[in-house]
């Protein structure tokens, strides 16, 4: 399973990917224009849950998998238009 750690900081997530054998990237997220405010991400594949969640707590990150299903499908959508008054 691929786990994707999110850091503020470069040398937080350069840290975690040395000790537990990940890729960094620059994360974006939906919205955000200036390069400052993404954060850092770590790519971990095979990698222990509990070593992962310990080096979170240490250095402040947090985790989202990247085999993660939405929780509950959406709606259907209408099929024609939604009329008011009659």
């Amino acid at each position: 399973m691929e786990l994707i750690a999110y850091f503020w900081e470069q040398e937080d997530a350069e840290s975690v990917a040395a000790r537990l054998d990940g890729v960094v990237r620059r994360g974006r997220f939906h919205g955000e224009d200036d390069d400052e405010d993404h954060p850092w991400v770590v790519v971990l594949r095979d990698v222990e849950r509990d070593a992962v969640d310990a080096v979170l707590a240490e250095y402040d990150g947090w985790l989202e998998t990247a085999d993660s299903e939405p929780a509950v499908a959406p709606p259907p959508l209408p099929t024609g238009p939604k009329r008011f008054k009659k």
